[in-house]
């Protein structure tokens, strides 16, 4: 008689190479872990004093940055529950542009609490229903919060107050240049409606060599090369977009061509000539006065453009093309020939200026609808001025939610203190064992003034006592005490109101629910199935090693 080998459980129910993770298995523990994992990464890189990072991605690039959202998009994460948070800072970078570090080491945090109160043994539903309760009551408190608020967003000292500390984060030392600078150009722009501020409208230009100090404003769009043809300037000029190489065509066939004689061989290149300059003096006498090449450009066509006077640019980016085609409110012809009038685009001013050593082209429009300004940065490094622009992108950003709701809290983890010392009170108050998960809630929050602390180089449970007694004071002027980075007085505090380091409220109570539904998302996930990955083995790569014996 054979001895029946028994097989794995479900062998039958999925197709061959299947895994699954079971409760029993402690899959939310894993879960937990691979979250918490993805939260360490980015929490040293949090507050003005964060550490940067250096990735390299799959196509061997090299990013140095200490903005969460661009970490976490060029880190290759597979596991499915730290997928879940990622996508939480992805959501956070989609609706308010900043604040997504926030996200990624609350929802850890919350993680890491929740292990605790497992490893006690409640259920996961409890702390689900916890969170949800604390959530609730958190985002409610945070209302009562508000310390500030933009009154005039035209005014640059009232916008300020709120980009200056989201700068601060990205570019500490340097944020009251480029505060400047993002006020200066989003005050240029600013529809006579603040609700239809458009973040495109704001756009950055990246030029090698000279310093940060020497970066202006520069209204209009700025692209990075100068006209190609003789002609540098022109006015309240109509313009033509072609996303077709400007030459003469060519066939799609190869063909022999027999000429006889001299006259013949003349006469053949004569009539490409004449069938360019009839393309070329088409163009001219539509009214076209600049035109844009999204391709090659034909040096015969640039000779006939030069003649006619017509201004002529490269510009080789689609993204670029496409932006150029909104301000001046053109079309992008696939073919050449003379546009329709509703193809064309007007521009008021289209003229070449130089910029340290480099000469650049800027389109510039009176129009309200269409007004853009563009932030020169200059910088000594490639990846110092990609930096720079994250940390505008972000302060520009921070300006479209103002748009939504233009109040403050105080920076610096005084809110976050604030509604740990609110929580405990609420917490006093909730029966059954949702109160564990309440109170555990409330401890997430230590981590922002903690990380703050850490990255300071100050001692963090030194600095935390003193934000605890301040907190726990009945006098609200203490309410506003966070963690002061420059220690200038020795305590590590500061009243975050009176030094102006203040928080969107809108910003963190987006980050806050994002977390929060992050960390419940991974807690009531109980079982994860991944099915076997599509396709047979992987074709071997190239062998760097081909020539060495």
């Amino acid at each position: 008689m054979s001895l029946a080998i028994p097989s794995a459980p479900n062998s039958g129910l999925f197709k061959q190479g299947y895994q699954s993770y079971d409760s029993e298995d402690g899959a939310i523990i894993r879960n937990i872990e691979a979250s918490r994992a993805i939260s360490s990464t980015v929490q040293t890189s949090f507050g003005p004093y964060g550490r940067n990072k250096i990735v390299i991605n799959h196509m061997q690039k090299m990013i140095l940055t200490n903005d969460a959202a661009t970490i976490l998009k060029e880190l290759d994460v597979v596991h499915p529950a730290a997928k879940l948070l990622v996508m939480a800072c992805q959501q956070q970078e989609a609706e308010m542009g900043d604040g997504t570090n926030l996200v990624i080491i609350l929802a850890g945090e919350l993680l890491k609490k929740a292990e605790d109160l497992l490893r006690m043994g409640l259920k996961s539903s409890d702390i689900v229903q916890g969170y949800e309760k604390a959530q609730q009551f958190v985002l409610d408190t945070l209302e009562e919060l508000e310390v500030d608020k933009v009154e005039d967003i035209r005014e640059r000292d009232e916008l300020s107050k709120a980009i200056r500390t989201v700068i601060a984060s990205k570019q500490s030392g340097n944020e009251d240049l480029l505060t400047e600078l993002v006020s200066e150009a989003v005050i240029a722009v600013m529809p006579k409606n603040p609700a239809n501020f458009n973040v495109d409208n704001v756009r950055v230009v990246k030029i090698m060599g000279s310093s940060l100090e020497q970066s202006k404003v520069v209204k209009g769009m700025v692209l990075g090369r100068q006209p190609e043809g003789t002609v540098k300037r022109a006015e309240k000029a109509r313009v033509g977009v072609f996303s077709s190489p400007i030459e003469a065509s060519q066939t799609e066939t190869k063909g022999t061509v027999l000429l006889h004689n001299a006259k013949e061989m003349l006469d053949f290149s004569k009539g490409e000539e004449k069938q360019l300059e009839g393309i070329i003096k088409e163009l001219h006498d539509s009214g076209l006065r600049v035109v844009v090449a999204g391709s090659t450009l034909g040096e015969l066509a640039l000779h006939y453009l030069n003649r006619y006077g017509i201004l002529v640019i490269k510009i080789l980016s689609k993204f670029e093309l496409r932006r150029l085609c909104r301000v001046i409110g053109a079309t992008p012809l696939a073919r050449l020939g003379a546009p329709m009038p509703d193809e064309m685009g007007k521009v008021d001013v289209v003229e070449t200026i130089e910029i340290g050593g480099d000469r650049v082209t800027v389109f510039r429009q009176e129009n309200e609808a269409t007004r853009t300004a563009t932030i020169v940065i200059r910088g000594a490094t490639q990846n110092q001025l990609e930096d720079v622009e994250r940390a505008v992108d972000d302060g520009v950003n921070v300006v479209k939610a103002i748009t939504r709701d233009a109040r403050l809290v105080a920076g610096a983890g005084a809110a976050e203190m604030q509604l740990m010392e609110r929580i405990n009170g609420f917490r006093e108050k909730t029966p059954g064992l949702a109160q564990y998960a309440i109170k555990k809630y409330g401890e997430a929050f230590e981590v922002i003034p903690r990380t703050l602390a850490e990255s300071a180089g100050l001692d963090a449970t030194e600095v935390l006592t003193r934000l605890y007694a301040a907190h726990h004071s009945k006098d609200e002027d203490d309410w506003t005490t966070g963690v002061d980075v420059e220690n200038d007085d020795g305590t590590g505090t500061l009243d975050a109101e009176d030094e102006l380091v203040l928080d969107l409220l809108i910003t963190k109570s987006w980050a806050i629910r994002l977390a929060t539904e992050a960390a419940r998302t991974v807690l009531s996930v109980d079982q994860i199935i991944v099915a076997k990955a599509a396709g047979g083995p992987k074709p071997p790569g190239p062998n760097p090693y081909w020539d060495e014996d």
